[in-house]
């Protein structure tokens, strides 16, 4: 069986913003503020920081990632989603559809949006030349193995390739935490080649 390795990215809660948003929240005509580079090219992370409200609690400091989107889209932890009182699906990222909604304050005003509050699937990034390299297709579904002493296997990784991405495993701080990774270690990923988890699971 194919094998390869690749840094792992723990990624925090954080939000999307659509340019509507953006100015709803922090003043018309406003523009994101970079603070760092992320892994993906063109990528980053905002100085800019919102409270999210939801039905049982709030959860301030959610750092903005840029540049805007055209939709707006919450990624929490099954822990944050415990907090705030919502029920999100795990879901590749916009995959929106029959997801909760959630109030978002800013400096300048509050926002509701009706969906898109999800839990990141854990996911790979990579370019064509990725995958040609590793014959793996956008779509398709790969396992990783994590040594160590609280290590295991993360199953059903979905594979995303586009022009636009760097090779990079993203997980969220549950499963950061479970596994005991750290940011940029390398992981070996088990290549399978084909596409067998269901829609469902997607």
């Amino acid at each position: 069986m194919e094998t390869f390795k690749v840094p792992v990215g723990i990624s925090n809660r954080h939000i999307h913003l659509s340019q509507e948003h953006i100015e709803a929240l922090f003043g018309e005509g406003y523009s994101l503020t970079k603070m760092k580079d992320l892994s993906q090219p063109g990528q980053f992370a905002a100085e800019e920081m919102v409270t999210l409200i939801g039905p049982k609690g709030e959860i301030s400091g959610v750092r903005v990632l840029g540049p805007a989107r055209k939709v707006s889209q919450v990624e929490l932890s099954k822990t944050d989603s415990f907090k705030v009182g919502v029920k999100p699906p795990v879901r590749d990222s916009g995959r929106l559809e029959d997801s909760p909604g959630i109030d978002i304050k800013g400096p300048k005003g509050i926002v509701h949006i009706e969906q898109g509050v999800i839990i990141a699937a854990r996911h790979l990034h990579m370019a064509p030349k990725d995958g040609f390299k590793y014959s793996l297709n956008d779509g398709d579904y790969v396992s990783v193995i994590v040594p160590g002493p609280r290590g295991g296997i993360l199953d059903q990784v979905l594979v995303r390739v586009s022009p636009d991405y760097a090779l990079d495993l993203h997980v969220d701080t549950d499963e950061g935490n479970a596994f005991g990774l750290a940011n940029g270690q390398e992981l070996e990923v088990y290549s399978y080649n084909q596409r067998i988890y269901p829609q469902s699971a997607r």
